[in-house]
This record gives C-alpha cells, sequence and structure tokens, in this order.
C-alpha cells in the first residue's frame, strides 16, 4: 500500500540507501506513529538482517531472540550468544562473509527495549559500529525507537563512545490534517472534514488508531467501537502507552492527567503544585521525555516572565481518554454516539478546536502569508489578577505586527454581533495596554466555517477557516 505523506523522510531514507558511505540513521517517535512501517514498506521488507527487541524480558531472552534473527537471515553457524559483545561479533562474522558489494541494511527495531539494566548493550552496538560499520560504506544501519528520550540521550546526544556517530536522524511526527485525509480516503473512509477535524481531536494524526477506522460506520459509531464497546481494542491504550515508553511512568502519568484538566495550560510552578512534585532535575526530566516523545509541548508566555512557558497536553488520544474513557462506568456501549446531542459536547469541541489550531501553526502561518516571516506563536495571560484574560494564540511577528487569534468552533458561519465586537475590542485595548507593544495588532478569527458578512466583520483583519488547515 502506498505511504502516505512522509515524503521528506522517504527522500532521506533513499538517499542514504543510494549514498556510498556507511550510515547510522535513528528514527523515534511516540508509540503507534508508524516509525517501523514507515521503514519496512520503504524497503519492502528487503533487509540483510532485522530483528525487534521485546518489551519488558530478560537480558537472555532478548540475546535468544536476537539470536533466531541471525539464524533467519544467514545461513553461517549461528551459536548462542553469550554477551551482547558476542552476539554484535556474530552479526559483524556473517556480514562480512557476503560477497556482494550492494548496500545492506540492517534494521533493529524497538532499540531501547534490548538495553536491558546491567545488559552490556550499548557498549556492544558502540563497538559494532566504531570497530566494524563505521569503516564500511556498504553498511545502512537503522534504530528504531518509541522511548525517544532514550534514543536522544544514548544516540543523537550521546556524550560516550556512540557521541557524533549518529549520521543521520528522523522525528517522526503525527500526521497533519491534510495527511489524515489522504490516508482516510486511501482506506476508503469517507468522512468530511468537519467529521475529519473530530476524529483528529479524538485520535490525532496516529496512522495506527485512524487505520482502526471501520470505513462502514459513521464517526460515532467508530468512536463506539474503538473505546467503549466490549473488547474495545483503545479502551486499554493510555495504560499501554505510557508502561512500554517509562520503565517508571508515575510522574509522567500524572503531569499528563494534571494537563489533561487545563484548557489553558499550566507553569512549571503550578504543575509542581498540582501533581505534588518536587522541583527539581527528576522533574526536569520528566518534562523533557514527555515533551520529546511529543505528548506535551510548550508555547512561550508573551510577558516572558522568569520560566516564561506553558505546559500543553498536545497528544489528542490522551486528552479524549481522560476526559471520555478513564472512569467511565456508564456501561453505554454506544455512549459517544448518545452523546452528541448534550450541550457539553459543544464544549468539548470548543476546547479541542483550540488545540487543533495550535498543532497546525505552519498552515496558519501560510494563510496569512507569512510562512517567510520570523515568528512566535505564544500565549498572553493578563497580570491583573482581578480581572483574568487570557489569549490563547498571539503570532508575534518580526515585521512588527502581532495576530491576536480569537478560536471559534461553530456548526456553520461564526457571526459578530456588537456585544462580541465589543468584547474583541476590549481584549485588544487590554493587549495593548499591558504589553505597551508597539507593533500593529491584526485581530485574526479562526473558525470552523468563516465569518458572517456584516458590519462588524470588517473590523476583522484576517479570517482563517477549517479548511485552510487541511493545506498541505
Amino acid at each position: 500500500m502506498e505511504i502516505t505523506g512522509r515524503k521528506a523522510e522517504r527522500q532521506l531514507l533513499q538517499e542514504c540507501a543510494l549514498s556510498g558511505r556507511p550510515v547510522f540513521l535513528a528514527i523515534y517517535g511516540r508509540r503507534r506513529i508508524g516509525k517501523t512501517y514507515l521503514v519496512k514498506e520503504h524497503f519492502n521488507n528487503h533487509f540483510t538482517f532485522y530483528v525487534t527487541a521485546e518489551a519488558n524480558v530478560s537480558k537472555s531472552d532478548q540475546l535468544a531472540v536476537f539470536d533466531a534473527a541471525l539464524d533467519k537471515y544467514f545461513t553461517g553457524d549461528i551459536q548462542a550468544s553469550r554477551s551482547w559483545l558476542h552476539a554484535f561479533t556474530q552479526l559483524e562474522s556473517q556480514l562480512t562473509s557476503l560477497t556482494t558489494t550492494e548496500k545492506k541494511i540492517i534494521f533493529i527495531d524497538e532499540l531501547p527495549w534490548f538495553d536491558t539494566r546491567k545488559s552490556g548493550f550499548l557498549p556492544a552496538l558502540e563497538h559494532f559500529w566504531n570497530s566494524f560499520a563505521s569503516s564500511r560504506p556498504d553498511i545502512m544501519l537503522i534504530v528504531c525507537g518509541s522511548a525517544a528520550s532514550w534514543m536522544i540521550k544514548n544516540l543523537i546526544d550521546s556524550y560516550g563512545g556512540l557521541h557524533n556517530r549518529v549520521t543521520h536522524s528522523i522525528s517522526l511526527e503525527p500526521f497533519t490534517l491534510a495527511e489524515t485525509e489522504e490516508f482516510c480516503r486511501s482506506h476508503g473512509v469517507v468522512f468530511n472534514r468537519h467529521q475529519l477535524a473530530e476524529a483528529y481531536m479524538i485520535l490525532g494524526g496516529i496512522p495506527y488508531y485512524l487505520e482502526l477506522l471501520n470505513k462502514g460506520l459513521s464517526l460515532s459509531q467508530n468512536v463506539d467501537a474503538l473505546f467503549f464497546a466490549k473488547n474495545a481494542p483503545l479502551k486499554n491504550e493510555f495504560d499501554r502507552l505510557f508502561r512500554s515508553l517509562y520503565r517508571s511512568a508515575g510522574n509522567h502519568i500524572r503531569i499528563i492527567e494534571a494537563l489533561g484538566t487545563q484548557n489553558t495550560g499550566l507553569s512549571r510552578h503550578e504543575i509542581i503544585k498540582a501533581c505534588g512534585i518536587s522541583d527539581g532535575g527528576a522533574l526536569s526530566g520528566t518534562l523533557r521525555e514527555l515533551e520529546q516523545c511529543g505528548f506535551i509541548s510548550t508555547i512561550d508566555d508573551y510577558n516572558k516572565r522568569r520560566n516564561g512557558e506553558y505546559y500543553h497536553l498536545v497528544d489528542f488520544f490522551s486528552l479524549y481518554y481522560l476526559r471520555y474513557v478513564k472512569g467511565n462506568r456508564t456501561k453505554d456501549e454506544h455512549y459517544w454516539t448518545n452523546y452528541l446531542l448534550h450541550p457539553a459536547h459543544g464544549n468539548w469541541c470548543g476546547h479541542a478546536f483550540e488545540r487543533l489550531c495550535l498543532a497546525h501553526i505552519p498552515q496558519i502561518k501560510a494563510c496569512l502569508g507569512i510562512t517567510g516571516v520570523i515568528t512566535n506563536a505564544c500565549s498572553w495571560r493578563s497580570t491583573n489578577s482581578a480581572s483574568p484574560l487570557q489569549i490563547d494564540l498571539v503570532i508575534n511577528r518580526k515585521d512588527q505586527v502581532i495576530n491576536l487569534c480569537e478560536i471559534k468552533y461553530t456548526t456553520s458561519e461564526f457571526s459578530i454581533d456588537a456585544d462580541y465586537a465589543e468584547h474583541l475590542a476590549a481584549r485588544r485595548q487590554r493587549f495593548i495596554s499591558e504589553t505597551a507593544t508597539r507593533s500593529a495588532i491584526h485581530q485574526t478569527m479562526i473558525t470552523t466555517y468563516g465569518l458572517t458578512h456584516n458590519a462588524f466583520a470588517n473590523n476583522i483583519q484576517s479570517q482563517i477557516t477549517l479548511d485552510d488547515l487541511f493545506a498541505g
């Protein structure tokens, strides 16, 4: 099946395969993002050697997995590996015995799982690359891992034996809305863009989750089948997801749960207070790991106070799971279909749409015609505690313009009336007076279906619609 999107990644894979130099390529990204699929489909499963680690098994079991792969791909005598150094020595011996001059592609999947406690795996990998593969222009070593923090620390930013040894890296990101539309179309799933956006706000651009959609069901029926039906495939996915990525996931989950209750994000201090976690290096490490895996992201505070950034939960699946699946004891297998009639569904759509927009800043910039302008997408909180006000998306541009973005999710065109026009004007004036900015302020409306044309709409400098977010 044709690979959806991933054009830059596939081009890099092709260039590496044709390179006249040894290649050490590290690919990382959250679980279910499609790392293995990308590599396997691009190379049509034609590998000189391929092995994937097992989760949560002993060193001896991992060595047995590696030996079984050696026995599958090579005809020479394979002995039971006594250590990781012995295992890689056997791989080196088998590769040396090959007489072809074509690129030899070695694919080691879920690499971090091989690195069990005191296993000696990492030094053995270092020795294999430094003493053998790095001098062989016919070798292409591809390693994948869902534990992004492990991949970055031990490979890409290594200060040990693999320092500066990784020649290329790929951080695989979720699909955009445009890629999600392409993926669904290729799988025969027919949704309009409104429905695709809602599917994205539930599943995110995660290929594995999108692949579970049944083309014969409506969106709400699909959601019921995936989360609320008996033996629903995603009912227990949240715990599996975090337990597979982190050996001690307690603080990771606490932070995710705290952020999941907030639509406006939390500062570091607010996370400490909400989670009861001590400030220090351990917290910094946990936040970094969650960000590297794509579960959370930071957005700067326009006021640029000390530690001036807010953490947001940007993993759509986790957001939806924490709000509607975890602790849901209704036993209603048609919960989501019935919930569509509830007024609270509209509130959820509004908050989820805001996050959808924050996940598509490049598309917003393209629509504004400022792709080539240096910008900083940030948020702003008023310092006046007596009259709270927050603007979730402020695009601060180097051309001395600031876009104050107002995000509205509706099922039809949004109409600005006199009261709402007054609200926008007051919001704009407070931003100017409190920040003392000298930039030109452009009011920007981001809506699902655009604005109703009336006198008040003329006060809006730029409009962005849901269709604009689907731009490639």
